[in-house]
């Protein structure tokens, strides 16, 4: 069972926590996690690239030349692919690359990224993660002070608008919610900041 220290607001240890195995002490999936990620990216792709075929491009409306005997190739029109300014052929057009994954899967590749997590230390407990104001500068302090300055991401288990706005102008740091974790965000940061009370959440959903 991992065991992970706890921070309070000025960085200073107030404790330890135990971890579940089931969400934090399991042997990663590289094969989860790779699908997912890779779902997430091709979700992201916007598919807006478009060409325009033979029928779209501007003229061609008249017969170049008529169909035989003047020693040259029968053609229909002058916007024909295999002519310069012509359409083109089989070209991309707008298009969702977003597909569906095994829920399973999800979940094996979440908690696959939650463990990966806690294997390399890089989970940090809070007590109690809120800010009286909206300072972006005392939230830079503790994130200084937890060694969290690059890129981190900040769990709660519900919206702190303190947190977010305090957060959302440092660069590499983003917020979200232990509900609606993403596997890429988790791998994507150095720093996995929780909230005492989001580690217990993520516990109750996963830990099945």
């Amino acid at each position: 069972m991992p065991n992970v220290k706890v921070y309070d607001m000025q960085g200073r240890e107030v404790g330890e926590m135990s971890l579940s195995d089931a969400v934090f002490g399991i042997q990663p999936n590289e094969n989860a996690l790779h699908a997912v990620v890779k779902n997430h990216l091709a979700a992201r792709r916007q598919g807006t690239q478009s060409t325009l075929t033979r029928a779209e491009v501007s003229g061609g409306g008249r017969k170049p030349w008529r169909q035989k005997g003047t020693g040259r190739a029968r053609q229909g029109s002058t916007r024909s692919p295999q002519w310069t300014h012509g359409g083109i052929a089989l070209g991309p057009k707008p298009r969702d690359y977003a597909y569906r994954i095994n829920r399973k899967v999800r979940r094996l590749a979440l908690i696959s990224a939650l463990s990966a997590k806690a294997a390399s230390g890089d989970i940090v407990v809070v007590q109690d993660l809120n800010l009286d104001e909206i300072k972006t500068k005392n939230f830079a302090s503790f994130l200084k002070a937890v060694d969290a300055s690059k890129k981190a991401l900040v769990v709660t288990p519900e919206v702190r608008v303190n947190i977010v706005k305090s957060a959302r102008n440092i660069p590499g740091v983003k917020t979200t919610l232990s509900h609606i974790l993403s596997v890429y965000d988790i791998l994507n940061a150095d720093k996995l900041l929780v909230d005492k009370d989001a580690v217990k959440r993520i516990e109750e959903v996963y830990a099945q």
